[in-house]
């Protein structure tokens, strides 16, 4: 099952926005990953955010890169940045996000 967590051990239920993007040459890239109003912001959870966590079966993905959004002080999203170095990190990025969307409904537009 594949699922991201921003603590680990609890499975965000917000599916986000991601948007993509790739060098020329393949060697690069960036996953910019947009939960609106996602559990992990939940004060009920009581859960620290450490990061954001990609899991399926072959492993984790991790990035350290998350920022919360607020709006008048108000927690209102999470903004996470994936950074893909090389192209077997963007093929193994591309399994999970392939065992992802297909859990969850998730359709690809190439822009």
């Amino acid at each position: 099952m594949a699922h991201i967590e921003f603590a680990r051990g609890v499975v965000e239920e917000v599916i986000p926005d991601v948007r993509m993007t790739r060098s020329k040459d393949g060697t690069n890239g960036t996953a910019t990953f947009y939960f609106e109003f996602p559990k992990a912001l939940d004060p009920a959870t009581g859960v620290e955010v450490t990061g954001m966590y990609m899991v399926d079966e072959e492993g984790e993905l991790v990035t350290r890169d998350v920022n919360g959004k607020f709006v008048n002080g108000e927690p209102a999203g999470i903004e996470a940045t994936f950074i893909i170095k090389s192209v077997q990190e963007w093929e193994r990025f591309m399994r999970f996000m392939n065992r992802y969307a297909e859990e969850n409904g998730l359709g690809f537009t190439k822009s």
